[in-house]
């Protein structure tokens, strides 16, 4: 089975979880992961959160398997463009895609509806590995931190990191106002140190980028 015309139909059929309930889904999972992109910001900073269309998780590539047990009774699909389509295969069913294709979205059937994108991250055993860099690594232990709830995300700088470097190419404008409101939040609270390295961080992947001026 392929679904096909995701890009234009996809959005309307999520009906993401909130990051509590992924939580308590993967609560038996013992590899770790965390909550990326736009709820980490959130879930950083505390208080109310935005509205969420979908919801990323970051699992270590060669674990997979651990969540796609923790999601039996889900549908797993790796999305990816084919020629002028987006289309989406069953896991099982993709071939060589999940090589090229870092992402996998959870499908509940009874639902219809999508409820988790998991993104497929390079590690090497308890080591994270940069996607944008592979000589950006850090153990899993200082990549995560929690919420009082013990919910996991992505540390900021690294979620920012990927913001100023991701292709914006579709819904650009929309995008990169969310990125900038992103930054501006975080650098309200965020401690010297961890400022200056995320402007490190971005200098060694994106010489030149706008960000920097206002990291220095």
């Amino acid at each position: 089975m392929v679904i096909s015309g995701l890009l234009d139909e996809a959005f309307d059929e999520w009906e993401a979880w909130h990051p509590v309930e992924a939580a308590r889904v993967l609560g038996g999972v013992e590899a770790p992961w965390y909550v990326a992109a736009g709820w980490a910001i959130d879930l950083f900073l505390g208080g109310a959160p935005r509205e969420h269309q979908d919801l990323e998780i970051a699992v270590p590539r060669d674990r997979l398997g651990e969540f796609a047990s923790a999601l039996a009774g889900y549908e797993l699909f790796v999305p990816a463009e084919e020629g002028d389509e987006y289309l989406a295969w069953p896991l099982a069913d993709s071939g060589d895609r999940p090589a090229t294709h870092h992402q996998t979205w959870v499908r509940d059937p009874s639902a219809g509806r999508w409820r988790l994108d998991l993104f497929r991250e390079p590690h090497d055993g308890d080591t994270w590995i940069c996607r944008r860099d592979d000589t950006i690594r850090l153990p899993y232990t200082e990549l995560i931190e929690h919420t009082a709830d013990g919910i996991p995300y992505g540390r900021p700088e690294i979620v920012l990191l990927f913001k100023a470097t991701r292709n914006n190419a579709a819904g650009a404008e929309e995008a990169r106002g969310r990125d900038e409101r992103d930054l501006a939040a975080v650098l309200e609270v965020l401690e010297p140190s961890r400022r200056r390295w995320l402007a490190e961080l971005l200098a060694r992947v994106r010489p030149g980028h706008e960000w920097l001026a206002r990291l220095g």
